[in-house]
């Protein structure tokens, strides 16, 4: 529990420094961050889809007829986290474009977008005591590349919804995240529900990684990105 614990406390510290990172808010876009978005995309690609796989072997053993129904359902899963992610930030940017470039995002957009990550975080912090692949080593790949992947998403939340973020939505996001350690510490779910989440996960990391390093306003260091992703794979691999 106490590794955990750590853990769940690294992640929160990187919400709290996050924005005091300002050499990050740069164009061209920080090759820092598009490393660090690689680094998630490999983290999906090297361990959560394995796990998504070995999720649904799962559910062919399972004696029920909905999930029988659902023959893919843990990869439907994968895409329905990419498919509420993508109608967010669809949402949230076409809200930007009625605004002027420093005004605040109106309340219900802002705590819209904001509870739908406070969501992704419980489930991230659950994840952090319940993963299919226990060990210190499991944990530990886990965290680096969900701290990485915070950091992404922190920066692009400050760009959406400027001093908004800072006052109140990096509170929020701490918090969700240490509700989540304590649901998993307190309440264990069956295994089905663990490979539904990471499946969820996975597909919401892919989404919140790529839209931020596509387009081409971002100017998105592509070698930075490279490295991040095949460097973390080949780490991955090797442990």
């Amino acid at each position: 529990m106490l590794a955990t614990f750590v853990a769940a406390a690294v992640l929160i510290l990187v919400h709290f420094f996050s924005g005091k990172l300002k050499f990050l808010n740069s164009k061209p876009r920080s090759r820092w961050l598009s490393l660090a978005g690689g680094v998630s995309v490999s983290y999906v690609f090297i361990h959560l889809l394995p796990e998504i796989a070995r999720g649904q072997r799962i559910v062919d053993n399972q004696d029920s007829e909905i999930l029988s129904y659902l023959e893919h359902h843990a990869y439907l899963l994968a895409l329905s986290g990419l498919i509420v992610f993508y109608g967010l930030e669809r949402m949230v940017r076409q809200h930007r474009r009625r605004l002027p470039e420093e005004a605040q995002t109106h309340g219900g957009v802002f705590w819209l977008h904001i509870v739908s990550f406070a969501l992704y975080n419980i489930l991230i912090g659950y994840l952090l005591t319940h993963r299919e692949a226990d060990g210190p080593a499991s944990l530990l790949w886990f965290t680096v590349a969900m701290a990485l992947h915070f950091l992404v998403n922190d920066f692009s939340l400050e760009q959406d919804h400027l001093k908004q973020f800072d006052r109140q939505g990096r509170w929020v996001l701490a918090a969700a995240l240490l509700v989540g350690w304590w649901l998993g510490v307190t309440w264990e779910i069956s295994e089905l529900a663990i490979s539904a989440w990471t499946a969820i996960l996975a597909g919401s990391v892919i989404l919140t990684v790529m839209k931020e390093e596509l387009p081409e306003e971002r100017e998105s260091r592509f070698s930075a990105f490279l490295i991040g992703a095949f460097g973390y794979a080949l780490v991955l691999l090797a442990a």
